[in-house]
């Protein structure tokens, strides 16, 4: 059983509009995406009694180890967030609390001692999609010393989280997603610790006032040993249980198609203070989708206080001949009886293929998406007047499916897009759409794309010279100089200017080829970006299976969903960045056995607001909830 993604974008889950007890349960479970420091689930008001936490180096010291996916070796210094955890989990847990070694001389009445007994970490990084299978263990110890030292609680605190880990999308993407992970993971094993100091409190406070349960091992981690209080739960099982519905596809592109295999995957929690037992998810909805399920109801495993569970439904999805509408209802219930609202995934199952390789089927576009101050200057140039330099066959095709992309995913207008392809691609053209139309157009606060399909000659002093349709392969003074376009275009004071570049990069004819050139894809300061097809100086292959360039290949793959690393529905910068030079990079090498790695200048940082520009924008296959 996989607990899926905890990086879960704000658009897709918003917490506003619940109760304050559901806002607390919301903003744990959505944790990545609502919140940026730690949550934790409803713990009760604080017990009046004056506590100190005692935290073994076993804990302070641990760190986790593990290579990246480009073999570097990382370290986690895992205890310091498992202090933080530990101390702001009792520090709610008593209205007065210490830490063991402060100055405060003050005899405390209870001593929460925590001690590791051992702990694992895995990472796979073999899996499929970018997403690593990675499981973080931890079995510890905590004990609850009354003020003569005596030992009232001693309780297993067993953790084992699981989740699929993708691939950063900014820098070098080495390294993954784990920070969510590993928040999600201090926070659950902090909460058993204040739980089980709060149960030895009361229990010892009034012993007959309180029913005991057993709480089950499992793989989710437990706390063995440990009597629950249910007198102390006045919540009822609608108001505990949270859950989420959502909808994932096996090559995370968004397009579903017959034959893929899916997984609707619940992720629930229980915002309760009891434990929750007996309870399941089901499934219904169109007939013909719902029998592809061989189960549509799994039990949920023993739900403690603040502890979430995830549950995946897996099925293949029919064949068809023509896109078909379908919706999967998903209900929580515990003991026969409703839990929470249900919620619906509506799905639109495409003909096997149509997402594959047919990046030349414009994708319809997504309804109330409108980028009205976004405007898109696309090149390709695959013929010259000069002879001597090399035709490009997909370059004209390239920019015109890049144009059809922006306008139809991206929101662009059609009267925001100047498409310029071969022959119409002059510099007296270029020129005037740099120079004319876009001063004319484009406000201050624009985003303004720049696509150029075709090649480019690197002079001796490394600056780079685009070659148009009446270029020349030998004159400098017949090229475009990449300096007059940035130029242009930063006049403007637009918000953002993103450069594109796929094709060839070669030194002009008659230069000394053994001489070592530096290219200067210098694009000015401010707010100018560049995904460049290659590094140095390169052929920018071309894919004659799906004829267009590599480069553009995945460039267009992305911008149709399969870049959307975090599933909202959007496709930012950032992830389009992160997923064409992994996609380009790999395809280059294994199917051409050459080399081509895409470079972003500068390179972004996780911070930069450009990362999260979005491009377009898909279908969402999340979840509606039924009020």
């Amino acid at each position: 059983m996989t607990i899926g993604q905890a990086l879960i974008p704000e658009k897709l889950f918003n917490c506003r509009g619940y109760t304050a007890g559901a806002w607390i349960g919301c903003a744990l479970f959505f944790l990545a995406a609502c919140v940026k420091h730690l949550e934790f689930p409803p713990l009760g008001d604080p017990l009046p009694a004056r506590a100190t936490l005692k935290i073994a180096p076993s804990i302070s010291d641990l760190t986790i180890r593990y290579s990246d996916s480009c073999g570097q070796l990382q370290d986690i210094p895992l205890g310091d967030q498992l202090q933080e955890a530990l101390r702001e989990s009792i520090r709610r847990t008593f209205t007065t609390t210490t830490i063991e070694g402060t100055s405060d001389i003050a005899v405390p009445e209870y001593v929460i001692q925590v001690d590791l007994v051992d702990s694992s970490f895995d990472l796979n990084k073999e899996a499929l999609y970018d997403r690593a299978p990675t499981v973080l263990r931890l079995n510890a110890i905590a004990r609850i010393h009354d003020r003569t030292g005596m030992v009232i609680r001693e309780a297993d605190i067993k953790i084992a989280r699981q989740e699929r880990l993708r691939l950063e999308q900014l820098s070098k993407n080495c390294n993954y997603m784990i920070d969510p992970f590993i928040q999600d993971t201090v926070i659950d094993f902090a909460t058993r610790v204040s739980l089980n100091a709060r149960q030895a409190v009361a229990g010892q406070a009034s012993p007959a006032s309180s029913e005991s349960y057993p709480i089950p091992t499992g793989n989710f981690g437990t706390a063995a040993s440990v009597p629950l209080e249910t007198s102390r739960s006045t919540a009822s099982p609608a108001q505990a249980l949270r859950f989420k519905a959502m909808l994932l596809d096996e090559n995370s592109n968004l397009l579903l198609e017959g034959g893929e295999h899916v997984r609707v995957r619940v992720d629930i929690i229980n915002a309760g203070t009891r434990l929750i037992e007996h309870a399941s998810a089901s499934l219904t909805g169109t007939p013909s989708i719902i029998e592809q399920f061989p189960a549509t109801t799994l039990p949920i495993p023993a739900l403690q206080p603040g502890q979430t569970k995830s549950l995946e439904f897996i099925a293949t999805l029919p064949l068809t001949k023509q896109a078909q509408q379908a919706a999967i209802h998903v209900a929580v219930a515990e003991s026969g009886m409703p839990a929470a609202p249900p919620q619906t995934l509506v799905l639109t199952i495409q003909p096997a293929g149509t997402g594959t390789d047919d990046v030349n089927h414009i994708p319809a576009p997504t309804p109330g998406f409108q980028q009205p101050l976004t405007y898109l200057v696309s090149i390709g140039v695959g013929t010259y007047r000069d002879p001597k330099l090399t035709p490009r066959r997909y370059a004209a095709t390239d920019a015109e499916t890049v144009a059809a992309y922006f306008q139809s995913l991206g929101g662009v207008p059609p009267s925001n897009i100047r498409l310029l392809p071969n022959q119409k691609a002059l510099r007296a053209d270029l020129h005037e759409a740099l120079f004319g139309w876009l001063p004319l157009h484009a406000a201050k606060d624009a985003v303004v794309i720049i696509y150029f399909s075709g090649q480019a000659m690197v002079a001796p002093t490394g600056d780079i010279l685009l070659a148009l349709h009446d270029g020349s392969a030998v004159d400098s003074a017949r090229l475009y100089p990449l300096h007059d376009l940035v130029s242009a275009v930063s006049r403007l004071k637009a918000k953002q200017i993103i450069f594109l570049f796929d094709g060839m990069v070669s030194r002009l004819h008659g230069d000394a080829k053994g001489k070592a050139t530096t290219l200067h894809w210098e694009l000015g300061e401010g707010h100018t970006l560049g995904l460049i097809g290659g590094e140095n100086l390169t052929k920018g292959l071309e894919d004659n299976e799906h004829r267009h360039g590599l480069f553009t290949y995945y460039l267009l793959k992305g911008l149709r969903g399969e870049a959307d690393t975090n599933r909202n529905g959007t496709v930012t910068f950032g992830e389009l960045t992160g997923y064409v030079r992994q996609k380009v990079a790999w395809a280059a090498k294994s199917q051409f056995n050459q080399e081509q790695r895409p470079l972003v200048i500068p390179l972004l940082k996780p911070d930069d607001p450009a990362a999260s520009l979005v491009l377009t924008t898909l279908p969402s296959l999340t979840s509606s909830e039924t009020p």
